[in-house]
């Protein structure tokens, strides 16, 4: 038995493999998915750090080789470091994992992912995000009061509320807590929420059914769904008569579903999901407060009035205090039956959110209104009740002006402020209102490819591989490619483009963009929530949501307010009754003579108390940062530069440098070949021979310079098909290496090397078919090979160097042949953006993985005085630190894979929107055109922004700090004094004002760009003498040498 237990441990492996080519969790989940489905492997851990993966496999089922090979077919270069035998399985798959660690560990069918990173808790239990519509907040204690509800509920993780775009991002354990539990728990604290969305790649549909009679309908119509491929759940209600469907849109789509219903027998069609523009506009919003102040004002405007009348007949000297009866005048019955209707009719809505603020031990704006308005009306029934039942030769002085006006002001704010709440989010209305709502369906002959037959369809009923119809002036539905036809498409709205953009057959086109002239017949590429369209207004929906730490700090306060005004409220009602008994005189200029001491004491006190309630105003430091951060994301928006939230936006301001990379970002990524040199006589290698080399060798590769020589090959050569490419190697920031054969047919003469040739040629076949043992790449990349670079070749490089091109090397069978030149062009903007930044005081650095001469001749093209130059991908993170450490503000400007790691490193991370998905999704920016000045524009942006976000913030503190002093009759001996009515008043026109504050930023111009000094402008011809001065060297540009032939 012990024998057996030895034996199958002794088959049991650990491999350690090299992997490189990772950026990001994704990519280490791919290799652990793809080899986690391979027989034998017993667990699985992917180290990104490290870039190495360990493996333990049973060697009876699998080998090494096999797992390299699985990595290499998954995109990845791989490499086998070591392999070991395993005597204690357990102890390896409970290895702690290192930083930025990723492991998987199968047993049988189970896997269980266990994430490490920063030393956090290694297992991590799965969760879900859900995205809520929450209506009824006013002010940032509802926020609050929302946010720590949904927090210390069973099973929900994070929850993040954003007051204007009126929504909620829930992070949960679904395993413990659904989506609608959570939307059920906001409406218990007072607040409608709907669930509009998750965060998986799901989709969803939802469609009304007619014909339902019974729950046997609804189980036919559930289990059919359920059966067909695609569809991971079907909801069906038969009291709503509606099916909530959610899918894999690759597998099956909307109209696919459709048509199962339909052959079951029922009448089906779309629910009705157009209430996202509403939404976002604040449409019912403002109608519920538009109602509300309409109540208050029929009822509070006839109190105003009968305020004003009486108080103007007894400044003429007349006494308009008419006494109905013994303590009950005239004024105060008008007073009583024209106040009770509005403070309960038109107070109801704050009414049942202060008492569902107040079940969860909460406090609200809309509690300091309920106080206010219930105090003065209750004080003011109270004393004229017991004048009534006392007998008073006079009525008392009551305040039931106070709730009228209280709650005409308050719903006029209320009113003006979700007006103008709903213009801070007019970009992303405009982005909603993009959405075409049909598409006209082409039905296409599958022999002939003619279009046999035409329908308008809903757009959400578009599916992948769709051929649809655009004509002119017609809105394109989806994200399609151009079949047919040729025209131009207005793309403004969307990238910020201001130019029309030719289309042709290839082309991509985008959802929400128009096609001026000209009918196109498309494929759809993208539907859904997949379009351009839908993730961009996805995105500026999260970043409207997102807070800005500076509104944390507010939301703070905001929790404190409410409880310290009601406190504030209480001691000024104590002392001024205190003051008033041990000095009346303080308070006598609001003595009348009619009343006694004890009357006027306590009518001054309860004034100055209710006034305090009615100044104070927490909304209006709520609103300073989410106002100002929704309007200017929307304008970023509508310029093409969507900000991740108000955090980027609030950190893009204290930018200190900025970092590029350089291809694909400074220079347009399509280098082309400049020159080709040889190394050597013509009889021993031609130019042809090299060029087929080299494009077969390169074609396998992806980088851009691989491309140019693959391209410019094929241009000389005259062909689109190269040799046979075999043992291919690439070593990142190196090169390749490689064996070639079967090039004889590109060439035009067949040479046959003898055993005199220079360049010896290895064949283990026919004397036909020559095979050559290639090496393409830099300097460093030939040296560990073995071969010298001689000074005439290091002067040939050097003088396409100090052009700013790349100078790439070719050995064939051991021997230097040549070299070719490859440059990238700048682009013709990136001169004015470096310039203008430099202008704004940041320092600007080029990154890149050139040689220095390559790199800082490019540097001088631009005025950058800061270059890192010969930096590998796995370094730039490294770089983008040391600038940190130095106490830089880093923002990092790239396009490509190999950015992203240095994206996310960065403070703030800009990605060029046609750059790839991972540097897009790993940025804190997107710049959806390539041009460089929407840098300049993000970081102008977000200062303007963030300097209206503070002249917001200390406008709401001044005028709490000093309104509250005010209204609590700290002035009263100056002859200030403020009515409650006043108070409201003002309390309404601050809220409002902060708002109206924040929208001033839609008048923000995108900076034109500081011109290119006339120094860097010359720096294009002069770079040979400025490298001379700062480096020492001398360029060889014009020298002929010798033994080199072009």
């Amino acid at each position: 038995m012990d024998n057996i237990g030895m034996d199958s441990v002794t088959k049991t492996r650990k491999a350690i493999i090299g992997i490189q080519g990772m950026t990001c969790h994704s990519c280490v989940k791919q290799i652990e998915q793809n080899l986690g489905e391979q027989p034998g492997v017993i667990s699985i851990k992917v180290s990104l750090s490290d870039e190495e993966g360990t493996v333990i496999f049973s060697l009876s089922k699998t080998n090494a080789d096999r797992l390299v090979q699985e990595i290499e077919d998954s995109g990845f270069d791989a490499s086998l470091k070591s392999v070991v035998e395993v005597e204690h399985e357990e102890q390896l798959t409970s290895e702690v994992n290192d930083k930025n660690m990723v492991s998987t560990e199968l047993h049988g069918d189970e896997s269980k992912l266990i994430v490490s990173a920063n030393n956090e808790e290694e297992t991590i239990p799965h969760t879900a995000k859900v995205f809520l519509k929450v209506k009824g907040m006013t002010c940032a204690s509802c926020v609050s009061l929302i946010e720590k509800s949904l927090i210390k509920k069973h099973g929900i993780t994070s929850a993040l509320v954003g007051l204007l775009a009126q929504k909620a991002e829930v992070k949960y354990d679904p395993t413990q807590i659904s989506p609608e539990q959570i939307a059920a728990e906001i409406a218990i604290v007072g607040y409608e929420a709907v669930v509009v969305g998750g965060d998986d790649e799901n989709a969803e549909i939802d469609l009304l059914i007619k014909g339902m009679t019974c729950a046997s309908c609804v189980s036919m119509i559930e289990s059919t769904l359920m059966k067909r491929n695609g569809i991971l759940q079907a909801s069906v209600s038969l009291a709503a008569l509606k099916a909530h469907i959610s899918y894999q849109s690759d597998k099956i789509g909307p109209r696919d579903i459709m048509e199962v219903v339909n052959e079951l027998g029922y009448e089906v069609e779309l629910a009705d999901n157009k209430n996202a523009r509403e939404h976002v506009s604040h449409k019912s919003e403002i109608a519920k407060w538009r109602r509300s102040f309409l109540i208050s004002l029929v009822f509070g405007a006839p109190v105003m009035i009968c305020m004003i009348v009486f108080s103007l007949l007894s400044s003429n000297g007349k006494d308009p205090h008419v006494e109905i009866t013994a303590g009950l005048s005239l004024e105060n019955l008008l007073y009583f039956l024209l106040c009770t209707p509005v403070q309960f009719i038109g107070g109801r809505n704050f009414y049942k959110s202060a008492y569902k603020a107040l079940r969860h031990k909460a406090a609200s704006m809309d509690l300091l209104i309920m106080l206010a308005t219930t105090i003065a009306y209750v004080y003011s029934v109270a004393v004229l009740f017991v004048a009534i039942v006392l007998q008073f030769s006079k009525s008392p002085r009551t305040f039931f002006e106070t709730p009228p006006a209280l709650l005409i002001f308050i719903g006029l704010g209320r009113w003006l402020e979700h007006i103008a709440k709903g213009k801070t989010s007019e970009a992303l209305s405009k982005l909603l209102s993009l959405q075409p709502m049909e598409a006209l369906l082409c039905k296409v002959d599958s022999t002939t490819g003619n279009i046999i037959d035409e329908t308008l369809i809903d757009v959400e009923l578009v599916q992948r591989g769709d051929v649809l119809k655009i004509l002119p002036g017609g809105k394109i539905p989806v994200d399609a490619r151009v079949l047919e036809g040729s025209s131009m498409a207005d793309e403004a709205l969307i990238t910020g483009e201001p130019m029309p953009v030719p289309k042709h057959p290839g082309d991509r086109v985008i959802a929400g963009s128009i096609n001026q002239h000209g009918a196109l017949i498309v494929e759809a590429t993208h539907v859904g929530k997949d379009t351009t369209l839908s993730q961009i207004v996805k995105l500026v929906e999260e970043a409207q949501t997102s807070k800005a730490p500076i509104q944390k700090l507010a939301d703070t306060i905001a929790g404190y307010f409410v409880p310290v005004i009601i406190s504030l409220s209480c001691l000024t009602l104590i002392i001024w009754i205190i003051i008033g008994y041990v000095d009346i005189d303080i308070i006598s200029n609001s003595r009348d003579p009619e009343f006694s001491d004890n009357e006027v004491i306590f009518q001054f006190a309860f004034l100055t108390s209710i006034t305090v309630l009615s100044i104070a105003c927490p909304c209006a430091l709520g609103l300073a940062t989410p106002t100002a951060v929704m309007v200017g994301t929307g304008i970023g928006a509508q310029n093409g530069i969507l900000i991740k939230g108000g955090e980027p936006l609030e950190t893009c301001h204290k930018v200190s440098t900025v970092v590029f990379d350089k291809t694909g970002t400074l220079t347009h990524g399509r280098p082309s070949v400049m020159k080709t040199a040889l190394f050597v006589e013509p009889d021993v290698c031609t130019v042809r021979q090299l060029l087929a080399v080299a494009g077969t060798a390169e074609a396998n590769s992806e980088h851009p310079i691989a491309s140019a020589i693959t391209t410019y090959a094929k241009e000389v050569l005259g062909t689109e098909q190269f040799g046979q490419c075999s043992d291919y190697q690439a070593v990142p920031g190196f090169g390749l290496q490689c064996k070639i054969s079967g090039i004889e047919n590109l060439l035009k003469e067949k040479r046959k090397f003898t055993d005199s040739d220079v360049i010896p040629t290895s064949s283990d076949e026919n004397q036909t078919t020559q095979v050559y043992s290639t090496l393409i790449g830099n300097r460093n990349w030939m040296a560990q090979n073995g071969l010298t670079v001689s000074k005439d070749m290091d002067e040939t490089m050097e003088e396409h160097e100090y052009k700013g091109h790349t100078a790439v090397l070719i050995a064939i069978n051991g021997v230097l042949v040549g070299m070719i030149a490859v440059a990238d062009t700048i682009k013709k903007d990136a001169p004015t953006a470096v310039s203008t930044l430099q202008k704004m005081g940041i320092k600007v650095v080029l990154l890149t993985g050139d040689n220095e001469k390559t790199a800082w001749a490019i540097a001088k093209q631009l005025g950058i005085k800061h270059v890192f130059a010969q930096v590998l991908p796995s370094d730039k993170v490294d770089k983008v630190k040391s600038l940190q450490t130095d106490g830089d503000t880093v923002a990092m400007v790239g396009d490509g894979v190999n950015d992203s790691p240095a994206l996310v490193a960065a403070d703030v991370g800009i990605a060029i929107g046609t750059g790839t998905d991972v540097a897009v999704e790993a940025a804190d920016v997107v710049l959806i055109k390539s041009d460089l000045m929407d840098v300049v524009t993000s970081i102008d942006l977000s200062r303007v922004t963030v300097r209206r976000v503070r002249m917001n913030f200390v406008y709401a503190s001044v005028y709490n700090c000093v309104g509250v002093p005010i209204a609590a009759g700290a002035f009263h001996t100056l002859g200030v004094t403020l009515q409650p009515w006043m108070a409201s008043g003002a309390m309404a026109a601050s809220s409002v004002s902060v708002v109206l504050s924040s929208l001033l930023l839609k008048l923000y111009k995108k900076p034109t760009g500081c011109p290119v000094s006339s120094r860097q402008k010359s720096s294009k011809k002069s770079y040979s003498l400025v490298y001379q001065n700062e480096s020492g060297a001398v360029p060889r540009g014009g020298i002929e040498l010798k033994n080199v032939k072009v």
